[in-house]
């Protein structure tokens, strides 16, 4: 999945992800889920549809793991 860098994203880190769903449930654009994948921790880590993304951090301000998600947003010309 290749991510458009010049919109804004979210980046997860999976290890650090403990799949509490509460960004997959404040996105208002529903792009992000829970994978379907087990991280080494033992939790399916949130993933990212690979677009979509409006930055509104709304998915950052609800997630309790302090290092689990940063969303990007590009700078302007």
């Amino acid at each position: 999945m290749e991510i458009d860098k010049s919109k804004p994203y979210p980046e997860i880190n999976s290890l650090e992800c403990k799949s509490c769903g509460r960004c997959v449930a404040a996105c208002p654009k529903q792009v992000l889920q829970i994978g379907k994948v087990l991280n080494v921790r033992g939790y399916y880590s949130v993933e990212y549809s690979g677009s979509g993304c409006i930055g509104c951090n709304n998915c950052f301000y609800t997630c309790p793991e302090p290092h689990a998600l940063v969303i990007h947003k590009p700078g302007k010309n």
